[in-house]
């Protein structure tokens, strides 16, 4: 393979990353589902590259089930803030009555 020729998993990159460019152009208001987990740890490190050395034209959102662990919790808020995430967190109200 030359320099100049991107590998499989370098391609899908490019792809990716060109989709979320599309996406925070086209759209008015987009904003990016963020569970803290791993897919989509995956697409927020994406959108970071996409739009380096800026930061993405749109916030995370967390829905809270408050079934996440507080340790991931806690994680969530410090890499929002280290990165400079606008972070919207929507709680599942019904859960937090219920006591679930």
């Amino acid at each position: 393979m030359d320099k100049h020729t991107l590998s499989h998993l370098q391609q899908l990159e490019a792809e990716s990353i060109h989709i979320i460019r599309e996406v925070a152009a086209e759209f008015e208001n987009p904003v990016m589902l963020y569970s803290i987990g791993k897919d989509s740890s995956v697409m927020v490190r994406l959108a970071e590259k996409a739009f380096y050395p800026g930061k993405p034209p749109f916030p995370l959102m967390h829905i809270d089930s408050k079934w996440k662990f507080s340790e991931m919790i806690s994680f969530r808020e410090k890499y929002a803030k280290e990165k400079g995430w606008n972070l919207i967190v929507h709680h599942n109200q019904e859960a937090f009555e219920s006591g679930v």
